[in-house]
């Protein structure tokens, strides 16, 4: 099979001339050609054929194959399961495939980027994100699963929840005491030193 290259006018001529929906290119040629050939050449192909005609150009193309009942069903389940985990990541995958210094750089502020690191730090692991809850201060929580658990803690702690999980982080602290957060929770989520520390320097 050969594509052609054609003008506006000849592509506007021939989809006006189609006298069935799937009709090919090939067919209301050879119609309208009144070349006798066309009702061999229809009986003769045993894979059905649909025709897309782009502008400028003919291109004929194989009919996708039918899904049987048993193939939609298993599509359903699929659909339902990717729905359930559309907020987790493929296993394997780390911060560093999810983060980006463009985003970051949308956020406003430090405390913008904080949030949102932690974020995708929870994507990656949702299982073993709870270990977050045993960095603390010396006399201060750092992380909880309530609002009120951080504000019973301590004045002014302005308590704020990581977007897309059920935990809360105090965001009073200055940068450095953000970015030694950071590393601690990169640490206990299995990052070497090395990984904690570029981490820590998205902020």
């Amino acid at each position: 099979m050969k594509s052609i290259e054609i003008d506006e006018e000849i592509y506007q001529y021939i989809a006006s001339n189609t006298k069935f929906i799937g009709e090919s290119a090939s067919s209301i040629l050879r119609r309208l050609l009144a070349l006798e050939s066309v009702a061999a050449e229809e009986t003769i192909e045993a894979q059905p054929k649909t025709t897309t005609i782009k502008k400028d150009k003919v291109v004929v193309k194989p009919k996708p194959a039918q899904t049987t009942k048993a193939q939609n069903q298993t599509s359903d389940i699929d659909d339902k399961a990717n729905a359930e985990n559309a907020s987790s990541v493929t296993s394997g995958q780390s911060i560093f495939d999810l983060i980006n210094k463009e985003e970051l750089a949308m956020q406003r502020g430090a405390v913008g980027r904080f949030l949102l690191i932690l974020s995708n730090l929870y994507r990656v692991h949702p299982n073993q994100f709870s270990a977050v809850l045993d960095i603390r201060g010396r006399d201060r929580l750092y992380f909880a699963e309530s609002e009120n658990e951080l504000l019973e803690n301590g004045h002014s702690t302005k308590p704020k929840q990581i977007p897309e999980t059920n935990y809360w982080v105090t965001t009073n602290s200055n940068t450095t005491r953000k970015k030694l957060m950071l590393t601690d929770v990169a640490n206990v989520l299995g990052y070497t030193s090395e990984e904690a520390e570029i981490i820590r320097d998205f902020l």
